[in-house]
């Protein structure tokens, strides 16, 4: 064979190999199922991850698992019917997700009217984990106070909503004339909240959103790490990507 067709020849293979284009974002083979009512391009990622997930789903079994095991040791002596925990609603114990998803679908936003409507519904379901969370509450003996910033019209529907799914509540605090939560919470614990419980001390707050904790806004996340050391032991937070007070905040 002549000297110039052995040089020729690999100049031949790297143009073949290089004709073939590369495939153009190919979904990764272990990408999550997505919603059965709703192809990815109807949805931001936010509502995504939080239907389709697995992630989401751990996140959240995580939270109420070591919550669980907090709070054992927190109440290990404390007499039954002296204490309680203080839940958000929503997001922390029900999912609007099936909202989000409508909204997605119908291409709007958020709106007092729609969101009137889902709320009538009562069609918000319990999050993963907290039942378990919830019913371990009860058999330690403590008392279940939700604490929302669902305005006070919406209180007797949400209390049906929770009914509807077997969620176990001692007293639901809905908002009345501020969105700040201090004032509820203290009524809880000075025995107002409702005359069939004696005061109790709030051992555990839960939320989605730093203003379900007391004393906390988002300047929060201008502290040093210490300034959170309650979280993991008497605060704990569930992730919520799809609104918050955080949206407020100045984009870097």
């Amino acid at each position: 064979m002549p000297r110039w067709t052995l040089l020729l020849i690999p100049l031949l293979v790297a143009g073949c190999a290089t004709s073939t284009p590369a495939p153009v974002d190919s979904p990764p083979v272990d990408s999550p199922p997505v919603d059965s009512q709703a192809p990815t391009s109807t949805l931001s990622n936010d509502v995504h991850w939080v239907r389709n997930s697995a992630e989401y789903r751990a996140a959240m079994i995580q939270a109420y698992h070591f919550a669980t095991l907090r709070l054992e040791e927190l109440v290990s002596e404390r007499e039954p019917g002296t204490w309680a925990v203080a839940l958000d609603a929503d997001e922390t114990v029900i999912s609007n997700s099936e909202y989000q998803l409508e909204l997605a679908r119908a291409g709007e936003r958020f709106s007092e009217e729609s969101w009137d409507a889902w709320v009538s519904r009562k069609k918000a379901p319990p999050l993963p984990g907290v039942l378990t969370f919830l019913e371990r509450v009860r058999e330690l003996g403590g008392k279940i106070a939700i604490v929302t910033n669902r305005d006070e019209q919406h209180c007797a529907l949400t209390e049906d909503d929770f009914r509807e799914y077997a969620i176990p509540f001692d007293v639901m605090l809905c908002k009345q004339d501020t969105s700040e939560k201090e004032p509820r919470w203290e009524k809880i614990e000075t025995g107002n909240a409702s005359p069939e419980l004696p005061p109790l001390d709030i051992v555990m707050w839960f939320g989605d959103n730093i203003g379900d904790f007391p004393d906390l806004d988002q300047n929060l996340r201008f502290a040093p790490e210490e300034a959170f050391d309650a979280f993991g032991g008497r605060f704990f937070v569930l992730p919520n990507p799809m609104y918050g007070s955080w949206v407020r905040n100045p984009m870097e």
